[in-house]
């Protein structure tokens, strides 16, 4: 009786394990039917393949709607191992119809196998004719991904255009809506309006067959999205002025800069040496990179938004404003200079002119002795408490021309320059110095540093009496009504219109009249100009120009800085007033002074060795 009863315990024990066990597998095969879609997902990437739809990128035109940036038509290779199949592919077939190296296409494939089911790049920038080739041979589980590379074809502007290259591990971080193998602006405008030009992706997804075959599109098309083009800019850059410009900056290190004063319109910007923007695309372009990253002479380094250079006597503008804003200087103020400014064991030399002369005469003479009289002036003004509190008046000034920090152009790597604080001079003389100790300030040297972007907004700022517009690279979007609004906006300096007449007279008289400037002049266009020669303690001197043109309502104001170029009027000057000269007249009839210009080399034994 109790043997029975037992086993009928254990049946009952083996019923309900059966039982749970069955129901387990119940659930697991409900759960995996109705909750889990990874084995669904994995069944349908064996019939079917997600073609991913890249979007042409958006183009970009000069002011006149010439093509700076183009798009053109070019193909990835992909593969998915697992579809290649046991008979495998003719690699040396490939490698002829595709013009890639033996070694490169063994690399890729054993990446690729790592990871059999997953698309794998093999080689990029395959011409429409090679992926017509590609196409009559069917190699079992490659397939071809349309994709855009730029062309320029003026090839103008590599340093302010950017360029575009494979998104990177940290980008891929930062930024979850790209994915490996997608290619993003990675400098200038490119990089800037990033988000305009890159367009929306789209994708397409193929029915294939056990071979890899495509057998046509899943569902019709029913789940396929199209891609959305970027959208195209038109630039501020007058393209024939870039032109010129890059054509006269060769062979020299520096930048120039011209913008529209009454919009703030960038019109040209060089950056010397530049490169050809071609060379960063294609198959050769990580090679070019290296060589241009080793290069001494830094020709991916953009120098008019980033370099920091001293303004040397282009600065004197600036402190003449001051000194008249804070009533220490009246135009008619002379000063004697006899070969310079002396106090003491102290001397500011300076070049031979007639003496004594007012404000109008020392700025078209370019004379060193005034402005030091007028710095001293402003910084002992007798209503402040001290030098320092002087000095701290005259950095608010400066720092409201522009200088000492960014403009908000729109350049993300746009430089701030540098204009010393009281604490610098704490620091380096201890808390001892006076107007006297930092006197090389007047002439703009010492620890100024400025950005070629700042000296032609400074032209700007005189040429429009006061104000400026945020210097800009773009004038429309497509699709957009309007910019962001602070290149709109009108930004004052701390000086009083009225008072730049007589800076503008001088700089005027210093082109027309006789000074420093006088090769500049235009016949008919009343061109202002300023030179300026700054001390380079690691060689020669460098040579800077800042000019506008007309006098009233002008249309252009330029800045030139060429390192090591001596004078003022040496080099900066005849670069800009040719430069001046296209852009007002549409020809250049100084054909000797072009050729001069064009064939100067000037060494640079720092770079070069």
């Amino acid at each position: 009786m109790i043997g029975r009863e037992e086993g009928h315990v254990r049946m009952r024990t083996l019923q309900c394990v059966v039982l749970l066990v069955f129901g387990l597998l119940l659930g697991r095969a409900a759960y995996l039917q109705l909750v889990d879609r990874r084995y669904v997902e994995l069944a349908k990437a064996n019939v079917l393949r997600h073609v991913v739809q890249y979007p042409p990128r958006g183009e970009v035109f000069d002011r006149r709607g010439e093509y700076l940036v183009q798009s053109r038509e070019c193909y990835d290779l992909m593969v998915i191992p697992r579809e290649i199949g046991r008979q495998g592919f003719d690699t040396a077939r490939m490698c002829e119809v595709l013009g890639i190296q033996r070694t490169r296409l063994d690399r890729e494939m054993a990446n690729a196998r790592m990871r059999p089911r997953a698309p794998h790049l093999v080689a990029s920038y395959i011409s429409k004719e090679d992926k017509l080739r590609f196409d009559e041979c069917n190699f079992p589980g490659f397939y071809t991904v349309f994709r855009t590379v730029r062309q320029y074809p003026r090839k103008i502007g590599g340093n302010l255009l950017g360029y575009v290259g494979e998104v990177n591990a940290d980008m891929l971080k930062r930024y979850p809506s790209y994915r490996a193998g997608d290619y993003a602006g990675m400098s200038g405008v490119e990089l800037a309006y990033e988000q305009r030009l890159k367009g929306e992706k789209g994708v397409r997804i193929q029915e294939i067959d056990t071979h890899g075959a495509v057998k046509g599109s899943y569902m019709n098309g029913r789940y396929d999205s199209l891609p959305e083009p970027g959208r195209y800019l038109v630039s501020t850059i007058d393209a024939r002025l870039q032109l010129l410009g890059e054509e006269l900056m060769r062979g020299k290190v520096g930048a120039a800069v011209a913008i529209e004063p009454a919009t703030g319109e960038i019109l040209m910007m060089v950056s010397s040496p530049s490169y050809d923007p071609d060379e960063l695309v294609g198959r050769e372009r990580g090679n070019n990179y290296m060589k241009m990253l080793y290069n001494k002479r830094r020709p991916l380094f953009n120098r008019a938004v980033k370099a920091k250079y001293p303004p040397g006597s282009t600065f004197k503008l600036v402190q003449g404003l001051i000194g008249l804003q804070e009533g220490v200087l009246r135009p008619s103020d002379t000063h004697t200079c006899n070969l310079g400014y002396q106090v003491g064991r102290l001397k500011m030399a300076c070049h031979a002119h007639a003496s004594p002369l007012d404000l109008r005469f020392a700025v078209a003479t370019s004379c060193n002795a005034y402005f030091c009289y007028v710095f001293r002036d402003i910084l002992e003004n007798r209503k402040y408490g001290g030098v320092k509190e002087g000095f701290d008046v005259w950095r608010d000034y400066v720092e409201s021309f522009g200088f000492g920090r960014k403009l908000g152009s729109d350049f993300l790597d746009e430089g701030s320059g540098y204009v010393p604080d009281r604490a610098y001079y704490d620091r380096k003389y201890r808390r001892s110095w006076n107007a006297l100790t930092v006197l090389s300030l007047s002439i703009g040297q010492d620890a100024l540093g400025c950005t070629p972007l700042q000296l032609a907004n400074l032209a700007c700022i005189v040429a429009n009496r006061g104000y400026y517009y945020i210097p800009h690279i773009v004038k429309r979007v497509e699709g957009e009504d309007s910019l962001d609004r602070r290149f709109y906006e009108r930004h004052y300096t701390k000086v009083d219109p009225k008072h730049f007449e007589p800076i503008v007279e001088g700089m005027w008289r210093g082109v027309n009249v006789g000074g420093t400037s006088t090769a500049a002049r235009l016949e008919g266009w009343d061109v202002c100009g300023k030179t300026g020669t700054a001390q380079n303690p690691h060689g020669r001197d460098h040579s800077t120009f800042l000019s506008f043109a007309p006098k009233d309502n002008p249309r252009i104001a330029i800045s030139v800085y060429v390192e090591n170029g001596g004078f003022g009027a040496s080099a900066a000057l005849p670069i800009a007033s040719l430069l001046e000269e296209y852009y007002l007249t549409d020809t250049i009839r100084r054909p000797e002074l072009l050729e001069r210009i064009r064939n100067m080399q000037i060494h640079y034994p720092s770079y070069d060795r």
